[in-house]
C-alpha cells in the first residue's frame, strides 16, 4: 500500500503530492523540497499532530538549561529554513486538505485503474499528470497580488538543510559513533585534532553521510562504505558470539 505525501497552498488552492512506500520523514523532506523548489520558501506550514512534525518527548536537561524546544528532523529543518510549523488541533483545522484528498482518491484511484499502475513509479508519473491538469484548472488567484514565499536557498545549502543531521562527539582517536557504526575522521590540515569537539552527522536520501565540523565537511561516507562497515559489524558481532 502506498501513502501520500501532499501540501498545498492555502492562498491560491495550488497542490503538491507524491506517493511513497511509508509515510516518513524523508517523504515530506522531498515534498518540501518540491514546494520550495517551484515556489519558494512559505512563511509557515499548517500540520496535523503526527510525529514527524512534532516530537513527543520531554526536553533533555541540556535543552531545558538552553531554553531550547524539542524539534523532530522535519522541524529542525523547518527552523533552518525560518518556516514556522503550527500544529492542527482540530479536525476542521485540517479538514480542508483531508476533504480535498478525498476527492482525489475518487477519481485518482479510478485513473490508476485504467492506466494499469502497478508500480509506485508509474503511480507517481501519472500524479503528476494528474496534478498539473487540477492546479491549471482549479487554482485561483490570492487575495494579495505580493508573493509571500521567500526566495529558495541555493541547491546546495537546500540539499544540506533537508536531510536528516545528529550531534556527535568526536572520541580521543578521532571517531564517531553513529548507529552502531564507528566513522573514522582521516585527518584533515585544516583541523588537526578535534578530538572532544562537537560535530554533526548529515545522512542523506541516497545512503550518504558527512561528518560536518564548524561548516566543513571533515569526513564522507558513501553508501558502499556504509554497506562495508556495516558487514564488517556483523562479522564481529558473530565472533564474539562465537568466542
Amino acid at each position: 500500500m502506498a501513502h501520500s505525501g501532499r501540501a498545498k497552498d492555502d492562498a491560491t488552492g495550488y497542490v503538491w503530492a507524491h506517493f511513497e512506500e511509508a509515510e516518513t520523514t524523508w517523504g515530506y523532506l522531498d515534498l518540501m523540497g518540491e514546494v520550495i523548489s517551484t515556489h519558494g520558501v512559505p512563511l509557515s506550514l499548517y500540520a496535523d499532530r503526527h510525529s514527524i512534525f512534532h516530537t513527543t518527548r520531554e526536553p533533555t536537561l541540556i535543552e531545558q538549561l538552553k531554553d531550547v524546544v524539542p524539534l523532530t528532523q522535519f522541524g529542525r529543518a523547518m527552523e533552518e529554513l525560518g518556516i514556522s510549523v503550527m500544529k492542527a488541533w482540530t479536525p476542521q483545522a485540517k479538514g480542508r486538505i483531508e476533504r480535498q484528498w478525498g476527492v482525489f482518491q475518487d477519481r485518482l484511484v479510478a485513473e490508476l485503474r485504467i492506466a494499469k499502475a502497478h508500480t509506485l513509479e508509474q503511480a507517481g508519473e501519472l500524479l503528476k499528470r494528474f496534478l498539473k491538469k487540477y492546479n491549471q484548472r482549479f487554482c485561483r488567484l490570492p487575495k494579495q497580488s505580493a508573493a509571500v514565499f521567500r526566495k529558495a536557498p541555493a541547491k546546495a545549502v537546500l540539499h544540506n538543510i533537508l536531510c536528516l543531521k545528529e550531534t556527535r562527539m568526536v572520541k580521543k582517536d578521532h571517531t564517531v559513533s553513529f548507529d552502531g557504526l564507528v566513522l573514522q575522521i582521516p585527518f584533515c590540515k585544516r583541523y588537526p585534532c578535534i578530538a572532544d569537539r562537537q560535530v554533526d552527522v548529515r545522512q542523506y536520501r541516497d545512503g550518504y553521510l558527512e561528518i560536518v565540523y564548524r561548516g566543513a565537511i571533515v569526513a564522507s561516507f558513501s553508501p558502499q562504505a556504509i554497506r562495508r562497515l556495516l558487514m564488517t559489524r556483523s562479522v564481529q558481532n558473530n565472533m564474539k558470539m562465537a568466542a
